[in-house]
């Protein structure tokens, strides 16, 4: 693994974008209480962005680690949206205000936010680059890096354009790996071509692979059985991420203390898969492929800041069709109808505006995709 960082404490980060909830407010004291055990567990890398929970991860950040604890004890990431700034005169205000939400003075890494072909021009031209480089002359950032969500010619043009960039953060994972809309792999490759260190994003692709179908959860209980162990269908996918050369964090965003302790059980002494739990993890990855489920890693960008005028949860309704063709679950109907929609729009009310795809990073077509929900669960 890379060491260009050296003040990262092993390779497991917490990644605040789903963080443990109570209703629409962060549960703060479950929060409080992951932050301790992460900390106390040897580790020391947050990861938030102000769109996370409508900015109410910063928040959370503020109250659970920074007024907590002295600065020398953890190392925090954020990041420069594009919603959030129309001009170069922007950047600076929003920056100073994410570091009074966050309880700082300065960010140990501030990332380009999830750049591609759809907002790159606009960071270029609003010379977002050249402000947090000003930044770090500044000493408000230590490091410049970038989260990529688009194809390995676009992250080579991004990184040969500014060679300053210290850090890339990629999706990341097993079933992602060969993905020909992802490209997992060629962005990995592109990124050590240009001798960056990478962060890992996604490792359980927003928990698909986590909850796995029946017959691929078969493949890791039987490895499990032979080899007299018990590790949960997260480490295979987190341990597969964090095995590859040049990876430097592989951040899991948890929800729960459970989930923390699950994690910190196999990463506090990380070891790399092994020969049979790779060709297990082989297995798994072509039990998916033989499935059409809607790769969606519910990040929720397509629905916070108002990108949906007639407030479909599209990623809940998405995962509900996942739920219902994968699993075969007969309460989904149910679910769709009385709890996802009781409130909110339905797939039908879809006005095909397009705000949605404009800022899905899997790129999904996700008016096509709420077509097939609503003639799956409306009929």
């Amino acid at each position: 693994m890379d060491h260009s960082f050296p003040e990262m404490k092993g390779y497991f980060g917490f990644g605040c974008m789903r963080l443990p909830m109570q209703g629409d407010a962060v549960d703060l004291a479950q929060f409080r209480d992951m932050v301790d055990l992460f900390l106390e567990s040897g580790f020391n890398y947050f990861d938030t962005a102000h769109p996370y929970l409508n900015g109410k991860s910063e928040l959370a950040i503020r109250d659970g680690l920074t007024g907590r604890y002295p600065r020398e004890r953890f190392l925090l990431t954020d990041k420069l949206t594009e919603p959030y700034f129309q001009k170069e005169e922007d950047i600076r205000p929003f920056f100073q205000k994410q570091l009074e939400w966050c309880g700082v003075d300065y960010f140990d890494f501030y990332l380009m936010h999830a750049q591609g072909l759809t907002n790159y021009d606009k960071f270029k031209r609003c010379r977002a680059y050249e402000t947090a480089f000003e930044l770090k002359k500044e000493g408000r950032i230590r490091h410049v890096g970038i989260s990529f969500h688009d194809k390995a010619d676009v992250l080579d043009r991004i990184l040969t354009e500014y060679p300053q960039i210290e850090i890339v953060q990629i999706q990341f994972n097993y079933l992602d790996y060969d993905d020909a809309s992802v490209e997992s792999r060629k962005v990995y490759e592109v990124a050590r071509k240009h001798q960056k260190p990478l962060l890992v994003m996604e490792p359980v692709k927003g928990g698909s692979l986590v909850n796995l179908p029946a017959d691929a959860r078969k493949v890791f209980d039987d490895l499990n059985r032979e080899e007299g162990t018990s590790h949960s269908s997260a480490s295979y996918a987190i341990r597969f991420a964090a095995g590859f050369d040049g990876i430097r964090m592989v951040l899991s965003g948890m929800s729960t203390l459970e989930q923390m302790r699950d994690n910190i059980s196999y990463m506090k002494d990380f070891n790399p898969l092994s020969g049979k739990e790779m060709a297990a993890v082989g297995k798994v990855r072509k039990i998916f492929s033989s499935l059409e489920m809607i790769p969606c890693t519910s990040c929720h960008y397509c629905v916070e800041e108002n990108h949906c005028p007639k407030d479909i949860r599209i990623p809940d309704l998405f995962a509900c069709l996942n739920k219902k063709l994968v699993f075969k679950d007969w309460n989904t109907n149910f679910y769709y109808n009385n709890v996802l929609t009781h409130s909110h729009g339905k797939a039908s009310d879809c006005v095909r505006c397009g705000q949605c795809e404009k800022v899905c990073p899997q790129h999904l077509e996700i008016r096509k995709l709420l077509q097939q929900v609503a003639q799956e669960f409306e009929k």
